[in-house]
This record gives C-alpha cells, sequence and structure tokens, in this order.
C-alpha cells in the first residue's frame, strides 16, 4: 500500500472520530426521537449520504457529482431536522431557510461548473484509490457537519428564545457574505464565457478588492449563521461554534485559498501583471 494510502487510511476513523465528538457533544440540551438525539441522527445521515454516492462514483470512476451530493446533503438535512424537531421555533426555520438558500445556490453553481468542464483535476490521482477515495468522500461527511454545526444544533435545541437583535444581525451579516459570494461568482463565470479572456486571470469587479471575494463571503455568511444560533447554545452546545472557524481554517489553510493559489502561481507566475495584482490586492479580505 502506497504511504498516500496509508494516509488515507488511518484518517478515514479519525474524521469520523470527530464526528461523533460533534455528534455528542451538539446533543446535549437538544431534541431527539424515540430516544436518539436528532442532531446526533443528523450527523449520521450526513456521513451515511457521502458513503452511499460514493459506492457508485467509485466503480464509475467520477467525481461528477462530488459536490452536488454534498450541497444536497445540506438540502436533506436540513428539511430532515424541521420534520423530526418537535416545536421548532421562527428561529428554526430561518437558520433552515438561510442553509437551504445557501447550499441550493452552491449546488446548482457548482453542478453547473463541473458540467461544463467535464472533470475536477483534484480527482485524477484520487479517483483510482478506492481508500483515498472513499477517504475525501468522508471528510466531505465531516465538512456538512461541522459547517452546519451552528444551525443545526439552534435549530434542535431544547431552549427556546423570540428572534431578536441577534437574528437581525446575523441576517444581514448572513445577507452581506451571500451577496458577496453570488455576485463574485458571477463575475468569474462571465469572464471565463467570454473568449477574449482565455488564459487571463479575472481583476476586475470584487476580484479587484480580494482575490478570492467568493470565499471571504462564504466565510462571513456562515459568521451571520452562528450570530443567529448564539442565544440558544447552553452547555456543550458551544461547541456548534466551530461552524465558522472551520469554515475559515478550511478555506485558508487546507483546500481553498492554498490550492488556488498555487495553481495560480504556476500559470501566471513571473507575469509583470499577475505579479502586481498579486502585489496589491489582498488574499481574502477586500480592500475598498
Amino acid at each position: 500500500m502506497k504511504e498516500s494510502e496509508r494516509k488515507a487510511l488511518a484518517a478515514i476513523p479519525v474524521v469520523v472520530l470527530l464526528g461523533a465528538g460533534l455528534a455528542w457533544a451538539g446533543s446535549q440540551g437538544g431534541a431527539a426521537v424515540g430516544g436518539v438525539p436528532v442532531f446526533a441522527l443528523a450527523v449520521g445521515a450526513a456521513f451515511l449520504i457521502q458513503w452511499l454516492v460514493f459506492i457508485p462514483a467509485y466503480l464509475a470512476q467520477t467525481e461528477r457529482f462530488y459536490d452536488l451530493t454534498g450541497s444536497l446533503s445540506y438540502v436533506a438535512v436540513t428539511l430532515l431536522l424541521v420534520l423530526l424537531t418537535p416545536g421548532i421555533d421562527a428561529r428554526g426555520l430561518l437558520l433552515a431557510a438561510l442553509v437551504l438558500v445557501w447550499a441550493a445556490r452552491l449546488g446548482s453553481f457548482l453542478f453547473r461548473r463541473i458540467s461544463k468542464a467535464g472533470k475536477d483535476d483534484r480527482f485524477d490521482e484520487i479517483k483510482p484509490s478506492l481508500v483515498r477515495f472513499l477517504s475525501v468522500w468522508t471528510m466531505q461527511g465531516i465538512w456538512i457537519a461541522f459547517t452546519a454545526a451552528a444551525a443545526w444544533v439552534a435549530m434542535t435545541s431544547a431552549t427556546r428564545a423570540g428572534l431578536d437583535w441577534f437574528a437581525l444581525v446575523g441576517v444581514l451579516v448572513w445577507a452581506a457574505g451571500f451577496g458577496v459570494e453570488v455576485a463574485a461568482d458571477g463575475q468569474k463565470s462571465r469572464f471565463s464565457a467570454d473568449p477574449a479572456n482565455k488564459g487571463k486571470f479575472i481583476s476586475t469587479g470584487l476580484w479587484a478588492k480580494s482575490r478570492h471575494p467568493n470565499y471571504f463571503g462564504e466565510i462571513l455568511l456562515w459568521i451571520g449563521v452562528a450570530i443567529i444560533a448564539l442565544p440558544v447554545l447552553q452547555g456543550w452546545q458551544w461547541v456548534a461554534l466551530i461552524s465558522p472557524v472551520f469554515v475559515a481554517l478550511l478555506i485558508t489553510k487546507v483546500s481553498g485559498v492554498p490550492h488556488l493559489e498555487k495553481k495560480a502561481d504556476k500559470k501566471w507566475g513571473g507575469q509583470a501583471d499577475y505579479e502586481a495584482y498579486k502585489k496589491n490586492t489582498p488574499v481574502l479580505i477586500p480592500k475598498f
């Protein structure tokens, strides 16, 4: 077994244990159905969906439905929580709506993008290995659970609080982040679709203010979700605040910015215009 496969095999149980820990902590003081905590069911479902879809994906050697499965998992599990949580209140429904809107928009955008591109080169070396491919699907399960933790824990919490200024501020922050993400994705899609821009990098619109404005919007909207959740978190449920922290770390340290920066440097590094853009434009937080 190759070193990369050994690392992937070792990572799978660690990721599952992290998910189990989150499920336990977030379930404390939360709703239950038939004695089973609803939040724990949500975390379990997030993993189960990935593993079920992994089987045909591996057999067909395709990553085409990877991102779409992730987005649909948010939708399916969030709707499940709405149905299973006894007496879900306005705050819970608000959080559910925000997650559903975000997931539907992102899922459709990513699916259109990979359908047009035909493939995702991140998976070229991973797909042939059962262990490595399974590990990335398993990691998607923890990505879903950690990212949605603030919303899902608050939705299932036994503590109730009417809509207040936390909800108002949170919605405004979420709306700002969502707007930036949608606008940035739209600008880049239009730029890439123009034949005149073939082989060029985008440096206009929001991309003139940040090299990754869509990722800035993504972090901002999950901060908004966490703000809305704050009033109903109690005890171990505070683990839910890992949500925006996890999103920020994932984007800035793991699979977002580092991957794209490396790819851009390989493609345009050394070009005077790109080096000037890189020098004068912040990596993430826009400079207005």
